[in-house]
């Protein structure tokens, strides 16, 4: 019908990042299902309060293994944004808690796209996917054609990394074998503001740098993107990119004491920061997002996702 918005599915719709998508998604007028694991739980209620919410937003109960309630939240749609992943780094049962979800739950999410004739999915990755590969020349700036090597990633241990390789490997096989337009985008760490009332995992290296109580990070080089930078590049890649393609969507490398010292510590003086944030060569992490930026994509400067990331932990009351 001429003049009707378009329809797209955005899976766990009320997580950090897929949140912003939703919100982007409505103030760019399309009609957006978003899966949720309970829609009237509290938790979500956040997405009810978007712009445009209201007339263009309908939320459904699904779970990535269970297939058919991702079919019924796909019909209709020309497209599916899915970002909905488990985001635990400690498991003890890795295949269970982290694996099982990620890529049957992928494979889930794309056999119900071929059956509810989607047209295009874009799937959001990790440079997890990218950034575990010994056999990178040391030194040399890592781009899309490298990918973290499953059999080393296990003898590292390092189950959250095979989760984000392994269903973003197996999705664009997919896509290629089924005729399906499947791109996928790799963030690095994700901060800005929160839309949701709870903390989620990439947002707690910021708010553990700020709370006190920690002699040192995990991290102490941080590679970053703001989470509304990388809203608006899965909204380019779903309306410009050629299927099949792979992009990093990074911004930012940078050192926690610059962090600190650069842009926190004169602007919030009173918070009781680490000691400890020197970081070593190893730790640099050099990623290069050129091909999402001919694409058009650009991003903000560090300290808009920085101050506006704390000044959202101390709106929700998770800082003070």
């Amino acid at each position: 019908m001429a003049g009707e918005k378009e329809k797209v599915c955005v899976t766990g719709a009320g997580g950090f990042a897929a949140s912003w998508v939703v919100n982007l998604l409505l103030s760019k007028d399309y009609v957006v299902h978003g899966t949720v694991r309970q829609p009237g739980e509290s938790k979500y209620a956040h997405l009810n309060k978007l712009e445009k919410a209201s007339e263009n937003l309908k939320l459904f109960k699904a779970d990535l293994l269970d297939y058919d309630s991702l079919r019924s939240a796909f019909e209709g749609c020309s497209g599916v944004f899915h970002v909905a992943s488990p985001a635990v780094l400690s498991v003890t049962d890795p295949d269970q808690e982290l694996l099982e979800p990620a890529v049957k739950g992928t494979l889930n999410v794309l056999k119900a796209c071929v059956e509810a004739k989607v047209k295009r999915v874009v799937v959001v990755s990790s440079i997890a996917a990218i950034v575990m590969n010994p056999d990178w020349p040391k030194g040399q700036v890592k781009d899309e054609t490298c990918w973290s090597v499953p059999e080393y990633i296990k003898t590292m241990k390092k189950w959250y990394y095979l989760s984000k390789t392994e269903p973003e490997s197996q999705a664009l096989e997919f896509g290629k074998r089924n005729e399906l337009e499947v791109v996928t985008v790799c963030p690095s760490v994700v901060l800005g503001p929160i839309l949701q009332s709870t903390l989620n995992l990439s947002s707690s290296l910021l708010v553990g740098t700020i709370k006190g109580g920690l002699e040192s990070l995990e991290y102490n080089y941080w590679t970053l993107v703001d989470v509304r930078d990388l809203a608006e590049a899965l909204l380019l890649v779903y309306n410009k990119s050629e299927a099949g393609e792979r992009y990093i969507c990074t911004s930012h490398e940078i050192g926690a004491e610059e962090v600190v010292e650069k842009y926190l510590r004169p602007a919030y003086p009173n918070y009781n920061y680490p000691n400890n944030l020197t970081h070593t060569e190893e730790e640099k992490e050099h990623l290069s997002s050129k091909k999402l930026q001919r694409l058009g994509w650009t991003f903000r400067p560090v300290d808009e996702t920085l101050i506006d990331s704390i000044e959202s932990y101390r709106t929700a009351g998770i800082v003070d």
